[in-house]
């Protein structure tokens, strides 16, 4: 007997890779959905991004029962197994992410789908119990404030003095001053504990200062 029929006959026909337990791949894609139904609220809830994606939100589900899929498949059937290794080595995934930590839900989603598709029930939960304190905890530190730059124009040279006094109990940053003519274009960089502007009404009470804009900045402050 050749080793190809050693092969054949040991792996291709054993009834391990052939016989399907319904039940437990019904179960197995249940407790997929669910994690996955779990990873949409938890992003849902903490996304901290510019604009919320509802169908990135909703592939973390997909993501979720699809690899459960795959796992399923691949340990049922080694040909299987075998025709998706090529098959899924060949795809390329070209969809740019801006955000990192959506990095982190998406392979999330994925190693839940795996693991659950595994039968490692116990390992998916414990996960995701730690996943959701490390969120809960970092994004308890990280929303304590939010950062604004404020983009003021002002005309006179004295003003600028009664800006940076205006903004001295509160930490800011000047990122960049222009100046046309007689007027005067300040960009602050500044941080907003608990959305509470206490340097406003001081450049409110400035009668030299135009206008002032604040748009919200969702990048790190360090």
């Amino acid at each position: 007997m050749s080793i190809k029929d050693v092969i054949k006959k040991s792996i291709l026909n054993s009834d391990a890779y052939s016989g399907y337990d319904l039940g437990k791949i019904a179960f197995s894609l249940i407790v997929a959905l669910l994690l996955g139904i779990m990873i949409f609220l938890v992003y849902k809830k903490f996304f901290a991004g510019v604009v919320f994606s509802k169908n990135f939100a909703i592939t973390l589900i997909g993501m979720c029962v699809l690899t459960c899929m795959v796992t399923l498949a691949i340990s049922t059937n080694v040909v299987i197994s075998l025709g998706m290794v090529g098959a899924l080595s060949i795809v390329r995934f070209r969809t740019a992410i801006k955000d990192p930590l959506d990095l982190l839900y998406l392979f999330w989603a994925i190693t839940t789908g795996i693991t659950a598709g595994a039968g490692m029930y116990g390992l998916t939960i414990v996960s995701a119990v730690i996943m959701i304190a490390m969120i809960i905890c970092f994004y308890a530190k990280s929303t304590a404030g939010q950062v604004y730059v404020a983009v003021i124009h002002y005309e006179g040279d004295d003003t600028a003095d009664l800006v940076a006094k205006a903004f001295e109990k509160t930490k800011h940053f000047v990122k960049s001053k222009t100046i046309r003519g007689n007027t005067t274009e300040l960009a602050v960089e500044v941080y907003v504990k608990n959305d509470i502007f206490d340097f406003e009404q001081s450049l409110r009470s400035i009668d030299s200062v135009k206008d002032v804009t604040f748009i919200q900045y969702n990048g790190e402050y360090n």
